[in-house]
């Protein structure tokens, strides 16, 4: 039974795509975007968290805004996710920084992983349809109270 030339064209696009998607450097971003963590994070005597980076990227889709997410996972102190500043889409390189509230953080000075992703999220109307990770990046980091 022969394939239809459009289908073909669809999965051969498809295939490429994949390949070029899964080949890309672990730094590879979309649309020249990218995000960075730095080593050195924070945590006060009353237990809130500063975590900072660098990020760069190119203007949101229109119906679009950019956020960055930074989680961190500790040995003994779960899990935690913050939201850093407003975003600027210029490509400058930019610096980002994240705080939270020691209230209901539980980190404490030591090791941990930081991952830090530049998303964008999708609105229909007042909504967001959808947020996609567009660019990534982990690091083992050293809390120091401060």
């Amino acid at each position: 039974m022969p394939i239809p030339a459009r289908r073909m064209a669809l999965t051969v696009f498809s295939a490429l795509a994949a390949t070029t998607l899964f080949t890309a450097p672990a730094g590879a971003t979309v649309f020249n975007q990218g995000i960075s963590v730095h080593r050195d994070a924070y945590v006060a005597k009353d237990g809130s968290v500063t975590l900072s980076g660098t990020y760069h990227c190119e203007q949101a889709s229109p119906s679009g805004a950019m956020q960055i997410k930074a989680t961190v996972e500790q040995e003994g102190g779960g899990r935690l996710s913050i939201g850093a500043e407003q975003v600027v889409c210029d490509g400058q390189e930019r610096r980002w920084v994240a705080d939270a509230p020691g209230a209901f953080v539980n980190v404490h000075p030591g090791r941990a992983v930081v991952t830090a992703e530049l998303q964008e999220v999708r609105f229909s109307g007042l909504m967001p349809k959808s947020v996609a990770t567009v660019a990534r990046d982990s690091q083992n980091v050293e809390f120091r109270e401060h």
